[in-house]
């Protein structure tokens, strides 16, 4: 017997000696990953997202509201944390939430509309009444972002095409519904789920006006359960906290007040339905704001920070590296070329000629697609003030690359009202005040054709309409035509007491055709017919007294004007020059005017140093004393009265230098500034006693700065002669 049984110890040694059998690896739990709204807050998430790839934990799917779906989307798309950081922190948040270009990239129409009235002012006249903008901002900047962020350029990105399942929480602004997106344009859900009412314009989707998911689920639990069954919840939850009641003061915190209260309700519920499984992650965010936006860094390291604190819990989830591996590789997004754009195709106009956007697009068939060129194009599409957005798609068809261009055109147009105000208070001429309003109809014909009707009131009144009509579908040639009549007052001055003032009556009727540019300028030719009366409001009557062509009578000549503007804002430019020259000849009244004003900006740090020089004469005869060329008033001889020099032949120059010591908050263009300015002016011929020939000297010193409701100034001038001028100065021009 236990000779048979020989062969059992060298079996055992042998079993010994050989592997085990692999055994299966334990199951792991689903696990569901949900981003929850909260602005600039959300930079956070990014720090989890870092600690979750370190620790290896993979999830099933994911879910994202507002800054959630953004950083999601990103996620879902290919970015990783540490490129979203870099993404983030490079971006200029106070930029992306300004729509329109800055002001060197407007064409001349733009420009000039945007410097007669408030940008902010335009209502739509429709059928319906009068409407308002959706929003502050339209949000064509953030737009483009996420098509760069997700790589759009190489081709649309469809949720329902991307290896980790994603779900986008939006809101029905009309039904108050939760409007959950599994499938469409990844970045238009962005968009959609980001809308802050009242701030970001709801964006018009699949027949919804789409805002905000903080709304109604700024953390979607229920939907990482339904959408892959996710046993495992990770929660992070950005959210700002209701304000104190005490710090609910202005409409502005009383709207994000609200906002808030409501997001924290469905938060509240949302979390209520967390088990003991689930993992649950709020950053101690502490002061960052919603609109903090510049300190992602620092919200990302917080996030990071609380993730990590959270790593015992996350430690379960954690897989070894191959599988984890190989869960990065069933999520990728593979890596696309940059394609070569076969056609450029601009869709959906119902109104505007798609030739006035074609005008901007430099890309052409044949060539790789230029992502810097094309979002500058676009944007300069977009800065013609006829569209909502102007967004891009890149499309395959039949083998081929399609540059989709989607212009969106204003639902509120084409029909405008528009307003501007000035409010002018200086020592030596007391106060005034002019309040603008202009109805603009545009697109009157496939060409362009734009009506526009002004009238003013106070200081200074005023009517005019304006027949402007491009006369090519790119619009590089027009027709304008221009009726104004306005009563303006002048203060003539004897040395420094005014003794006189007029109120001019001017008609004028303009005839010209003219030639666009591009983005540079334009250029006028044409006929001036013009009809003035004086008629003297308070002192002597000095006409009679000046031994110069009278001004009572009409004038009728040649026109030409050149207008160049390259400044990159409207009111205080960092950087940028700018050149005005006119010519008026008048053959019945045997005089000439010329006019040129040159201007220039540069940037040094947290300065701008700037220069100016103009000069007005007449080539031929004399200048009628009401078309004779002026001095005086802020930044033109500031230390003398508004008009107070005037001749035949003015010179004027000054260079200053402005101390940027604040900046607009988030969603507004400009900055404040400290300046100082030295001028000079000359009257070569006066046309009254001044305080002394030849050059005069000023000096200012002023704070100034660009608000909601046009530019600021409040400023003091001292001139030759001991002239002391102060000007407090609010609104446009």
């Amino acid at each position: 017997m236990v000779l048979s049984k020989w062969w059992v110890v060298p079996a055992l040694t042998l079993a010994l000696a050989l592997p085990a059998p692999a055994q299966e690896p334990a199951a792991r739990p689903r696990v569901g990953l949900v981003l929850g709204g909260g602005g600039a807050r959300g930079a956070a998430h990014i720090g989890v997202l870092e600690v979750l790839e370190q620790l290896r934990v993979p999830v099933d799917c994911v879910a994202g509201t507002s800054m959630g779906a953004l950083v999601a989307g990103a996620w879902a798309a290919g970015l990783s944390p540490a490129e979203m950081r870099k993404e983030l922190a490079a971006a200029d948040w106070n930029d992306l939430f300004q729509d329109n270009p800055e002001f060197a990239e407007l064409n001349f129409r733009s420009k000039r509309l945007s410097q007669r009235f408030l940008p902010g002012s335009e209502t739509g006249i429709t059928a319906g009444g009068a409407v308002s903008p959706p929003g502050v901002v339209s949000g064509q900047k953030i737009k483009l972002f996420f098509n760069q962020l997700v790589r759009a350029d190489t081709g649309e990105l469809y949720l329902q095409n991307l290896p980790l399942p994603l779900s986008i929480i939006a809101t029905d602004i009309g039904t108050g519904e939760r409007v959950v997106l599994r499938d469409g344009s990844l970045t238009l859900a962005m968009r959609a789920s980001m809308s802050v009412p009242g701030l970001l314009a709801p964006l018009s989707y699949r027949g919804r006006k789409m805002v905000d998911g903080g709304l109604v689920d700024n953390v979607p639990i229920r939907e990482v359960r339904e959408r892959c069954g996710a046993e495992v919840v990770i929660a992070v939850n950005v959210g700002s906290p209701p304000l104190p009641a005490e710090k609910v003061t202005g409409l502005l915190s009383i709207t994000a007040q609200m906002v808030a209260l409501l997001t924290e309700q469905n938060v509240s519920a949302s979390i209520a339905t967390l088990t003991p499984r689930d993992i649950y992650i709020k950053p101690e965010l502490g002061p960052i704001t919603a609109g903090d936006f510049d300190r992602s860094a620092e919200a990302a390291a917080i996030g990071r920070a609380a993730a990590e604190a959270a790593a015992e819990r996350l430690a379960p989830l954690s897989v070894d590296a191959p599988r984890y591996a190989a869960w990065r590789r069933s999520v990728a997004v593979h890596e696309r070329d940059l394609p070569r754009i076969d056609e450029v195709e601009i869709a959906g106009l119902k109104r505007a000629n798609p030739e006035a956007v074609r005008r901007y697009v430099e890309q052409q068939g044949g060539a790789p697609l230029d992502l810097g060129k094309l979002n500058r194009d676009l944007l300069r599409a977009y800065g013609d003030g006829d569209y909502e957005r102007v967004d891009y798609a890149v499309v395959s068809r039949d083998g081929r690359n399609v540059l989709r261009l989607f212009p969106v055109e204003k639902s509120w147009g084409p029909d405008y009202l528009r307003l501007a105000l000035q409010l002018d208070t200086n020592l030596s001429q007391g106060s005034s005040y002019r309040l603008r309003m202009g109805y603009q109809k545009t697109w009157m014909n496939k060409l362009g054709g734009e009506l526009l009707l002004v009238g003013e009131v106070g200081s200074s009144t005023g009517a005019s309409a304006e027949w402007y009509q491009p006369v090519d579908a790119a619009q590089r040639f027009f027709v304008d035509a221009l009726v104004e009549h306005r009563r303006d007052r002048n203060d003539y001055f004897f040395e420094e007491q005014r003794v006189a003032q007029y109120r001019t009556a001017r008609s004028r009727v303009d005839l010209t055709l003219g030639t666009n540019f591009s983005l540079l300028g334009q250029l006028r030719l044409g006929w001036r017919e013009t009809q003035l009366k004086n008629r003297l409001d308070t002192g002597l009557d000095l006409f009679p007294a000046f031994e110069v062509v009278p001004a009572e009578r009409g004038s009728g000549g040649w026109l030409a004007t050149l207008d160049l503007e390259q400044t990159d804002r409207l009111y205080f430019p960092r950087r940028g020059w700018s050149l005005q020259a006119s010519w008026f000849d008048s053959a019945r009244r045997d005089y000439g005017r010329a006019a040129v004003d040159m201007r220039a900006a540069v940037p040094v740090a947290d300065w701008v140093l700037a220069s100016r020089a103009s000069w007005v004469g007449s080539p031929r005869g004399e200048l009628p004393l009401a078309d004779a060329a002026r001095l005086g008033g802020l930044l033109n001889m500031t230390g003398f009265a508004a008009g107070q020099l005037i001749g035949d032949e003015v010179a004027y120059t000054h260079v200053r230098a402005e101390r940027i010591i604040g900046r607009a908050p988030l969603g507004l263009r400009g900055d404040l500034r400290l300046g100082v300015a030295l001028e000079a002016g000359k009257v070569a011929h006066p046309y009254t006693r001044q305080v002394r020939d030849g050059w005069l000297k000023s000096v200012a010193l002023y704070l100034g700065g660009e608000t909601p409701v046009g530019p600021v100034f409040v400023g003091v001038g001292r001139g030759s002669g001991n002239s002391v001028n102060a000007y407090l100065v609010i609104g446009a021009p």
